[in-house]
């Protein structure tokens, strides 16, 4: 479900429309069309609008759950929100009290109703937009990126976000003449004005939580960080913040970035869906993840953003992976690697369960946090954990500017592209790389790794050009998925380093098609799996010449002695 808000401030009379549509984005755009075909020919000077794809988590899709969620029909305060509120119940069931009638079953809606209730029950004459909005988030809880408008507040819009993404584009016609926007404290920086106004006659402002939203408007970005409140109003462009950040914030200013993205990698070309548009582009993604980085000739790995931790990293007496889903799976996948290299103990964690469990971290510690796009919520709470307690922190990310890359103190840029497609491909097989050319760079200097270490960058040499080749047989692979598209279920075994390979694949199942799947490690096959193996039950084994071998080719007779007909 989705929904859009548009405001037209040279119409006041035209009021606010909000659009709301459950289905594809498109017929959304559509009914806005109809809706606002009143203007297509009128010349606007000012024009504010917010809008939102939903991911449903609280509430079916449905155009009564779709943003922007308002405070009521007078459309006092209106709201966008990426993230969860985890104490909503708590705000719902008080403002219930004070007979607000809700209409959602989102978590959303309470963050309009609390604004309503705030300015209307004021004690002071005057409240901006900006004061309601930090006396909103003061009793939030959970990760969210909001942005607001209200009919109260003509042609303005505050944002705020804290644990989830946001950035906010800034286009104007004449050159820039600053690289940064000045924060404005509460309390503080009363004398002179702190705001941004870009050069020239006219100025357009974005918000977006990725900036591959943004690259068709405006290469020129600012990435904000949690309890940023940012409010446009008259057309510039103002950061405040909360007195009590002063004294810990390690800068009084936000950087106007200029994104590298370029637009037509962002476009899906002769490609059906995104996901497939990077599938095949892995060849690439993987030489731009090694390209600087690996000396084939001379069998070296040169890291530039690990160079100044190195000795750290060879001397911790304990490497943690922290990571979620696809990420997760790409440290499964080179734990054994990492550990065989640099002889140290490596423990992969998933982030919600190592914060749920408090896990014990030591200050010769190291600790990996591994995430596309840098920013995953779960990820970034285990992130403030483990720098609460003095271990090193290595960030291995997609993005550059995001969260983890700003908050670790060192780490990898895996050079993948923007991966558009939900379900991750490109950026799961450049993680497994550099995390490859990190063990490399830990073990490189023990005698006895040396010729390891050789075959394994011969072998990343030659990587790019065996993915073509398994790209060559999308037709066969084609031709597979159209027999198993109906089945319910189905079963993915492996062992050793292609373990992550059969939780991978079943995440990607269940993501794309929905169909139920299990990655099994295949030594505990006999321990409760194999129950589950008949002849209605598709089965896919990764079986290949390595040290486990035979133990899977076992497996394997396991699989076929039940009439199984698996593939292999």
């Amino acid at each position: 479900s989705s929904g859009i808000n548009a405001e037209y401030g040279d119409y006041p009379e035209e009021g606010v429309h909000i659009v709301r549509r459950q289905g594809k984005v498109k017929m959304l755009r559509n009914m806005v069309f109809d809706v606002e075909k009143a203007h297509y020919d009128t010349i606007v000077y000012t024009h504010v609008g917010i809008a939102h794809t939903r991911w449903a988590t609280h509430g079916e899709p449905h155009e009564r759950n779709a943003h922007p969620q308002s405070s009521g029909e007078d459309s006092a305060f209106m709201v966008v929100h990426n993230g969860i509120i985890t104490n909503f119940k708590d705000i719902k069931k008080f403002l219930e009290t004070k007979d607000y009638v809700f209409t959602s079953e989102t978590d959303t809606e309470v963050i309009p109703k609390l604004a309503h209730y705030i300015y209307y029950n004021r004690e002071e004459e005057s409240l901006t937009f900006t004061d309601v909005v930090e006396r909103v988030i003061s009793q939030l809880e959970g990760a969210f990126a909001l942005v607001f408008k209200s009919r109260l507040f003509p042609e303005q819009v505050v944002a705020v976000k804290r644990g989830s993404p946001l950035l906010v584009g800034i286009k104007s016609e004449a050159q820039f003449t600053m690289d940064k926007v000045n924060i404005t404290y509460r309390g503080r920086n009363a004398s002179g004005d702190r705001a941004f106004s870009p050069p020239g006659q006219s100025a357009e402002y974005f918000f977006a939580s990725d900036a591959s939203a943004l690259i068709e408007h405006t290469d020129r970005v600012i990435y904000l960080e949690d309890d940023d409140i940012t409010s446009i109003v008259d057309g510039t462009l103002r950061i405040t913040r909360l007195a009590d950040h002063a004294k810990t914030d390690e800068s009084a200013s936000r950087q106007i970035t200029t994104l590298r993205l370029q637009l037509q990698e962002i476009m899906k070309g002769n490609f059906s869906t995104f996901m497939q548009k990077e599938i095949f582009e892995q060849p690439e993604s993987l030489l731009n993840t090694m390209r600087g980085r690996i000396d084939f000739a001379n069998h070296t790995v040169k890291l530039g953003g690990l160079a100044n931790h190195v000795t750290d990293l060879k001397r911790c007496r304990r490497i943690i992976v922290i990571a979620s889903g696809t990420s997760y799976h790409s440290g499964v996948a080179t734990r054994q690697l990492m550990e065989e290299l640099s002889e140290i103990p490596v423990v992969i964690e998933l982030s919600s369960d190592f914060l749920d469990r408090q896990t014990p971290v030591f200050r010769d510690d190291v600790c990996i946090f591994v995430s596309q796009s840098g920013e995953t919520a779960d990820t970034l709470n285990a992130l403030k954990y483990c720098k609460s307690r003095g271990a090193l922190l290595v960030g291995i990310t997609n993005t550059v500017g995001s969260a983890i890359s700003r908050e670790t103190a060192c780490g990898i840029h895996i050079n993948a592209g923007p991966e558009i497609g939900v379900a991750s491909t490109k950026a799961y097989t450049s993680q497994i790389v550099s995390i490859v050319m990190l063990s490399i760079l830990i073990g490189r200097d023990r005698i006895s790794k040396k010729k390891r270490c050789a075959d394994i960058i011969q072998g990343l040499k030659d990587l790019p050009d065996l993915v073509r080749s398994v790209l060559k047989l999308d037709d066969e692979i084609l031709a597979l998925a159209k027999d198993l598209h109906s089945e319910k279920s189905l079963l993915l075994m492996g062992r050793g380093y292609n373990y992550a390979t059969c939780l991978e694949g079943a995440l990607k199942v269940k993501e794309v098609s929905y169909m139920h799947s299990e990655g099994i490690l295949s030594g505990e096959l006999k321990h409760g799996p194999l129950a589950l193996v008949d002849e209605n039950m598709p089965c896919v084994l990764v079986v290949l010449k390595d040290q486990t071998y035979s133990k899977c080719h076992n497996a394997l007779q396991q699989v076929i002695a039940r009439h199984c007909r698996p593939i292999t």
